[in-house]
């Protein structure tokens, strides 16, 4: 790529807008992720036996299970919410600075 380009790339305020947009919500659904994980991770270490609590005493599923799949679920959720911002909010601000370089 010329230098020249990445230079004016850089240097476009929307660039900059972009960058600061796109990493700024990218760590927001990160912690949130890590929160979510290590709180399993946490209840795994000091309180096992209620991950192994039935659900009811009737069931053979325990709480661990449903938490499980939530932490899954939530990284699908997480993935999709990122990639709708994406394309509805960064796509747009990408076509401006391509269509300012031309």
């Amino acid at each position: 790529m010329d230098s020249e380009l990445v230079k004016r790339i850089t240097a476009n305020p929307k660039y900059q807008e972009l960058v600061i947009r796109r990493s700024c919500f990218a760590w927001i659904l990160s912690v949130v992720m890590l929160i979510i994980y290590y709180s399993f991770i946490v209840i795994v270490a000091f309180w096992p036996k209620s991950l192994g609590t039935k659900i009811s005493p009737d069931s053979v599923i325990s709480v661990g299970i449903p938490f499980g799949v939530f932490i899954i679920l939530s990284a699908f959720l997480l993935t999709g919410i990122y990639v709708r911002r994406a394309n509805s909010k960064y796509d747009a601000l990408i076509s401006d600075i391509k269509e300012e370089l031309k």
